[in-house]
This record gives C-alpha cells, sequence and structure tokens, in this order.
C-alpha cells in the first residue's frame, strides 16, 4: 500500500509539471501580448506585435518544454555539473573550467550588435518569467528531473545562450581528439604505419608526418587505452563528433522550377532530441525550422523568402602546444623570446557529498594549459613540459549567434553569406536557397597557420617555436564559397571541399567520402528532382562502402565453400558468404546481411590492428572503410597489416578475412541463434534515444527511454552510427535528430521531423509522437499559415503583461 501511494504521489507531483498548453499567463515583463500556438504536434508558432516579443515568447515556449535539457546543457559548459552529479562528472567540470568558455560568453555578450542583444534578453526574460511562473504556481518545479537534483535554477542570461553556441562547438570538432590519439599512435606504430590507421584524404598525396616520439624524446612503447569518458563530456569519441548531410538544387534541376532543399544533421541520439521544431512570426515575416533550447535562433529552417541547412565543415579549428616548462621556475613556459609567466587564476569546483576542490587554471599565450591527466596526455608530455590548447571557439568577441539571428532576416541567398564575416564557431558548411539561387559558403574562422608549421596542425607540436605559431585568421573573402555551379546543385556530407594546399588546406581529415559518393550518383542520375527524389536520397540505406568492401575482403572466398554438415562453422561460413554474394548493399533493419557485414568488417579491422596496438586497438573501435581499403589494395605496403607479426609465417589478407568471419558469426550465433537467414539488422541496430540521467535508472528508464529498430549504417545517407563496442556493439547511438525537405515551388508543402517529440516531460503525450515516423522516414507539415496551425491547435498559451 505504501509504494503504491509512493507512486501515485511521485506521479502527481511530476504530472504538475507538464506544460497546460490552453492557459492564459500574466508576467511582470514589459510586453505587448504573446500568442503561442501549439499545433497538432506541439509545434509552438509565436504571434506577437514586435520582434522582442516573438524572442521572449521563444524562450518561454522553450522553458516550458525543455527546461531540464537547457539547464543541464547550461551547467556543461559552465562545469558546474559536479554540484548534482557527484564526483563521476567532475572530469567534464574541470575541462570546461579550463576551457573557461562561459567567461567568454560573457564577454561576448556585451559585444553584440544592438539587434542581437535585444533578442539575447527578451529570451533570457522569456525564460526567466516561466521559471517564475513555476515557482509562483507550483507547478512541479518545472521538470520531473528536478526532484531528484537541485530545484534552484539560476536566471537565464544572454551568456548562456552565446556558451551553449560554444558548447557546441567544441563537441562538433573532433581535432582535440584525433591530434592526441594520432600521437598516441604513432608512439605506438611509428608515423609511417600511421598513415594507414588515421589516412587523410585519400585524394591528398602523401604528407610527411614527423616520427613524434623523436620529436619530443618520448619513448616508443605500447600505450593502453583510455577509459570512456562520461556521455556528457563535449570531447566525444573517435568518429562521433559533429556530422551532416545538406544539399540543394537549383530551378534548372527540379521539376517545380523553383529550388529544393534538403537537410538532416547527425548528433548522438538522446530523449528528447537535441532539437525542438518552433515558427517565428518576426517583422521581417514568418519564420519555422529547429532550434536547439537555449539557443534563440531557428538553426535550419525556411522564411519565406530564404531556406538554409547546414552541415559540420571538419574544419581543423584547433592546435595542441607542448609547452616546455622554466627549470627554474614552473610558474614560467618557454617562448620563441625567453620564458614568460603563465596567466594564472583559482576557481572552485563544487561536488556534491565531497568537498570542494581548487583548481588552479592557467594560459599560455597559445591558450589554456590541459592537466596531464586527460585524454592520455600523460603518455606523450614529456617531463617538465605541459599542452596547451588553442581553439577558435575560445574568442572572447564572438559575434556568430548575431550573425545567426541576422540569418533568418535575410531577404535572399546571395545577401545571406554576407552576414557571416563576423562570424567564429563552430565552423559549418552552410547552405542557403532562395527561389532561384543556390549557394554553399563555408562559415567560421579558419586558423592562417604557418608554411612550416611541424606537422602541419595534426599532432602537438612545440609551443615555443614562432613557426607553428598561428598567424590569425584568413579572410572571410577566402572561405570556400560556391555560388549557383553549374550543375544546378551544391551539396555536402562532411566531405573535402576544397583543393587547395596547405596552409589553405581547411582540414587534412574529413567526414567519409562515402557518403558524397552515393549522394553524387543518386543526384547526378537524375537530370530533374522532386521532393520526392530529395527525401529517396535523404532516407537511402545503401552502404556505398559495403559495395566497395565486400569486392575486396570477399574476393578470394566467393563461392569457394564446399558443401559442409549443417551446424558446423564451414556451413555457416558458406551460407553468409551466399547471402552477401547477392546482397545489393542495402542496410535493410529487416535482412541478415548488413549484421553478417557489419560484424564481419569489425572483426577484420581488430583482427588487422591488434597485433600492431594491443589495447589501443579499442580506441579505433568505429570501422574505417579507407583504412580496410588500403590494406586490401596493398596501398603503399598497407598489406603489412595482415601479417601477425607474433607468428613465425606470413598471413595472407584472405586467411585473415576467413578467420575474421569465423569469429563474426560465432559472435552472432551466440547472441541470434543458429537460423542465419532469420537474423535482423534491425534487432541489432536499435536506435537508443536515452535520457541522458533517468536513462540510467532502473525503473525509470522504461519510461523515459525510446528503442527502436532501424534501417542504415555507419556510411549510408540516412546515417545511423553504431557504437562498435561493448556488450551491444551495433546499437545506432548517433544519427539525423532532424530533417527537413524544403521546396520554393510550394514552400507549404515542405516536411519536416524530429528523432523524439517537441516536449521533454516523459508524461507528456508529445514527448515520444514524433518517434515513430521518424524512425519510419515520415516527416510532418509545418505551415507559415496561421489559420493551419491554429485549425488543428492542441492549445494557445497567451502571455500579457501584469496590469500595475
Amino acid at each position: 500500500m505504501l509504494s503504491v501511494l509512493a507512486v501515485v504521489l511521485v506521479y502527481y507531483f511530476a504530472s504538475r509539471s507538464v506544460p497546460d498548453y490552453t492557459q492564459s499567463y500574466t508576467v511582470q515583463n514589459r510586453i505587448q501580448g504573446i500568442e503561442i500556438v501549439r499545433d497538432n504536434k506541439a509545434v509552438p508558432h509565436i504571434f506577437a506585435q514586435n520582434d522582442a516579443d516573438v524572442f521572449f515568447g521563444l524562450g518561454f515556449a522553450h522553458a516550458q518544454d525543455r527546461l531540464w535539457q537547457m539547464t543541464l546543457r547550461r551547467r556543461t559548459a559552465q562545469g558546474r555539473l559536479s554540484e548534482i552529479f557527484g564526483a563521476e562528472t567532475e572530469e567534464v567540470d574541470a575541462f570546461m573550467r579550463r576551457l573557461d568558455i562561459y567567461a567568454l560568453a560573457r564577454v561576448s555578450a556585451s559585444d553584440q550588435p544592438p539587434e542581437a542583444r535585444s533578442a539575447l534578453q527578451a529570451y533570457a526574460d522569456g525564460v526567466n518569467a516561466w521559471i517564475k511562473t513555476v515557482q509562483g504556481n507550483a507547478l512541479g518545479r518545472g521538470a520531473p528531473e528536478f526532484f531528484l537534483f537541485q530545484p534552484s535554477i539560476a536566471p537565464w542570461t544572454p551568456a548562456d545562450s552565446i556558451a551553449l553556441l560554444k558548447l557546441m562547438a567544441v563537441e562538433s570538432s573532433k581535432h582535440l581528439q584525433t591530434d592526441i590519439l594520432r600521437a598516441r599512435t604513432s608512439i605506438t606504430i611509428g608515423a609511417e604505419l600511421l598513415h594507414d590507421i588515421m589516412p587523410e584524404d585519400p585524394s591528398e598525396g602523401k604528407t610527411s608526418l614527423p616520427e613524434y616520439a623523436q620529436m619530443f624524446h618520448v619513448p616508443r612503447t605500447q600505450i593502453a587505452a583510455l577509459p570512456e569518458r562520461h556521455d556528457l563530456h563535449p570531447v566525444k569519441p573517435l568518429g562521433f563528433a559533429g556530422a551532416s548531410n545538406v544539399w540543394a538544387a537549383q530551378g534548372i534541376r527540379t521539376a517545380g522550377k523553383a529550388s529544393l532543399l534538403a537537410v538532416d544533421p547527425h548528433n548522438a541520439l538522446s530523449a528528447p532530441s537535441q532539437w525542438m521544431l518552433a515558427r517565428l512570426e518576426l517583422q521581417s515575416g514568418g519564420v519555422i525550422g529547429a532550434t536547439i533550447p537555449g539557443i534563440p535562433v531557428i538553426m535550419a529552417g525556411r522564411s519565406d523568402k530564404l531556406a538554409w541547412g547546414m552541415a559540420a565543415s571538419h574544419l581543423d579549428d584547433l592546435d595542441l602546444y607542448v609547452e616546455q616548462l622554466d627549470p627554474q621556475d614552473p610558474t614560467s613556459y618557454k617562448t620563441s623570446t625567453g620564458f614568460k609567466k603563465f596567466k594564472t587564476r583559482q576557481v572552485i569546483l563544487k561536488i556534491k557529498d565531497q568537498k570542494s576542490k581548487t583548481l588552479d587554471l592557467r594560459w599560455s599565450d597559445n591558450g589554456p594549459v590541459l592537466p596531464r591527466s586527460s585524454f592520455g596526455l600523460e603518455e606523450i608530455t614529456p617531463r617538465d613540459h605541459v599542452v596547451s590548447l588553442r581553439s577558435t571557439a575560445l574568442g572572447h568577441q564572438d559575434k556568430s549567434l548575431a550573425a545567426l539571428i541576422a540569418l533568418m532576416m535575410a531577404p535572399n541567398a546571395k545577401e545571406a553569406r554576407n552576414l557571416f564575416v563576423d562570424y567564429e564557431a563552430p565552423s559549418l558548411n552552410l547552405v542557403v536557397a532562395d527561389s532561384d539561387t543556390v549557394a554553399l559558403q563555408l562559415i567560421g574562422k579558419v586558423p592562417s597557420r604557418r608554411l612550416g608549421h611541424i606537422g602541419q596542425g595534426r599532432i602537438p607540436s612545440q609551443g615555443w617555436l614562432q613557426r607553428n605559431q598561428w598567424k590569425g585568421y584568413f579572410p572571410f573573402e577566402q572561405n570556400p564559397f560556391d555560388l549557383n555551379p553549374n550543375s544546378g546543385i551544391v551539396a555536402n556530407t562532411n566531405n573535402k571541399i576544397t583543393e587547395a594546399a596547405f596552409p589553405h588546406h581547411i582540414s587534412h581529415s574529413w567526414g567519409d567520402s562515402y557518403r558524397f559518393q552515393r549522394l553524387s550518383k543518386l543526384l547526378t542520375e537524375r537530370k530533374i528532382h522532386t521532393r520526392d527524389s530529395f527525401m529517396d536520397a535523404q532516407l537511402d540505406t545503401i552502404s556505398f562502402s559495403a559495395r566497395a568492401l565486400l569486392a575486396l575482403v570477399a574476393k578470394e572466398l566467393w563461392f569457394k565453400e564446399a558443401p559442409a554438415p549443417v551446424g558446423t562453422p564451414a556451413y555457416h561460413r558458406k551460407t553468409a558468404l551466399e547471402l552477401l554474394a547477392n546482397w545489393n548493399g542495402r542496410m535493410n533493419e529487416h535482412d541478415p546481411e548488413p549484421l553478417i557485414y557489419a560484424s564481419w568488417m569489425r572483426h577484420f579491422q581488430n583482427y588487422l590492428m591488434r597485433d600492431e596496438l594491443g589495447k589501443l586497438t579499442s580506441e579505433f573501435a568505429q570501422v574505417n572503410p579507407v583504412f580496410i581499403e588500403r590494406v586490401m589494395r596493398d596501398i603503399d605496403g598497407a598489406s603489412v597489416w595482415c601479417d601477425i607479426r607474433q607468428s613465425s609465417r606470413v598471413e595472407t589478407c584472405t586467411e585473415i578475412a576467413q578467420s575474421a568471419l569465423d569469429a563474426a558469426l560465432l559472435e552472432l550465433i551466440t547472441d541470434y541463434g543458429d537460423r542465419i537467414e532469420s537474423w535482423r539488422w534491425g534487432q541489432a541496430h536499435q536506435a537508443r534515444h536515452d535520457h541522458p540521467i533517468l536513462g540510467h535508472i532502473p525503473l525509470l528508464a522504461w519510461v523515459t527511454n525510446i528503442h527502436q529498430d532501424t534501417s542504415g549504417g555507419d556510411h549510408t545517407l540516412m546515417r545511423g552510427l553504431t557504437k562498435n563496442i561493448g556488450d551491444a556493439p551495433y546499437t545506432n547511438i548517433n544519427a539525423a535528430g532532424f530533417r527537413a525537405l524544403i521546396d520554393f515551388a510550394d514552400l507549404e508543402s515542405s516536411l519536416y521531423v524530429v528523432s523524439t517529440g517537441q516536449s521533454g516531460h516523459p508524461l507528456s503525450r508529445h514527448y515520444d509522437d514524433l518517434a515513430q515516423l521518424w524512425r519510419r522516414g515520415e516527416y510532418i507539415p509545418m505551415s507559415l499559415d496561421p489559420d493551419l496551425a491554429r485549425a488543428g491547435a492542441v492549445g494557445i498559451t497567451t502571455v500579457m503583461p501584469k496590469a500595475n
């Protein structure tokens, strides 16, 4: 009886925080009145008499639906997670305090142009108005999570929104982890083999990389794998940084004679989604699309004049520097002109249920100093040295958010470009389209490195050498830009966008080229495109890498297996090879072939690496098709990876491939039974939209987590990136959190979807009502017609000023 009563009480108090979309609220702010119409999928359409009130309404709506998500992200940016979670997030907080992005955001907040400053302040006022409403009306603390953790919520400020964009810049960059891993791997196997295992863009010539062990007199040795970082850590594992697809076609390539745009940014799956749909009725006109709660911007969407979408650029936006300490004074470091004192500051790190800790923060001229215990730096940093970091995300006059706010009001594609002259980070490939124009522009500051830069930014370099310093940034006009190309189409899947040589190269490493090859085929094989053909491409599950790799890895195994007794390893191998021989590479959730392929390539790469790398192999969990292709084609002698060093004979790649296939089948038979034809990719490739906090608590996880069988794979356009390690290696944990198709021939027929639902409250029916649509590749229409929004509305919220 007590247990039942406890459940009822918990449900009652938790349900108090489910927002009522039909209420009217009065606030003490100076507003003229706001109407928030929630359409039939709870998408807020915000109407007001001026832009400031519209942004106020967006802040109010974001806080209603995603208050916990917003405060959690803010705490991450501030380095204050441990105040509520304890020691488990101490490493995250220490890292964020060293970057000091929240302090940089506070300085930047005062440097915004007037229009952006007004929008940011109005948005913050809207968030705070809802927080006061929750406190004044006892609305369940605003979210059920606040019953488990510290309920006090600091007022939202403009700096909070700027800090969240800077946090996004840290999360979307891959160069901190890759530069360190490149150095750690070089110490283990040397620079020559490193070019195979961490290949640069395959279209580039081989660029020599110095031997890291010789540069800093670090001994060559086997290096162990690092422990997994906390899920909330902004530095993601190798292969899990920013990714996206975005493309657009001019009217000369479309059936409607007007531009078409498709966009689907990829991110770590979670419940709720990172994205929330919204519509703003600004004085310049209506704007509709995807927002990130906490940031007052339609990040991808359209007005009646312009559509836009973005993809991670993979710009090399970060360098690491090894700083030499003064032997007589460790508070000083070596520069090109002599020793110089570090800038220092102490901060207090509060940790729940433990004593607070004091962090000593240090900065060199290059940037913040990282502790030797982070990211495996101790293994690559000589004694009496430390490592500092320089990143484009660490600007203190950052007007990036102002540019994104202005984009919503841009009249056309050509003028949209001029808004990003002062944009800093995160670096993105911005695709814009109006009715007859399409363009791709790299936005974000591009570091200007010197021609003599040692390692060219790919590994940590000597911080005291002037040749390794950034000269500043290239002028915005030199950023890659493409307007109305002859093909009539601009597209990016994080692929290489320039052939310029270093230092104008943008990056030495890009996203996988296989998605772009598949997209290019789909876009060029049709002369005229429609919204449906763009949809087919966005939801395409053909793995170009599977078609390429199987032809190489299995070429000596096809149809060579003799008949074998049922149930034997030879029988299972023969069955699997016959299935793969007739497979077209489609990663369909209902088929066994994708599961066989994924497991085979996973084991094959592991077998190739483990004798050279030892425990470090686990840090290369993601299958790298370029590495496998280099090995199978013996490019630059890469077939040496097939030989097991510890054995007395020389093994062939075919032998290793067969052993890997046997190991893969043994794993799958253990997990799914010995009837290979009945295996289903979707059973293993479940999309896991897990609540970042409640999803780890028994019973609550059943309520908050959303698991679905999905198609797609690591290198398909409908990307579903697998974890590839641990107990459920083929789980889909990183995919398109948002999809949109925008057609200027009929803007009102444009389609959108997010991966979960609009609400962040597990008890709301809008918590997961879009999840099944997303899984099936379906969309919802979102119109700028206010009558349509009201016609199917689930509620209309009014926010009015309180009478004097």
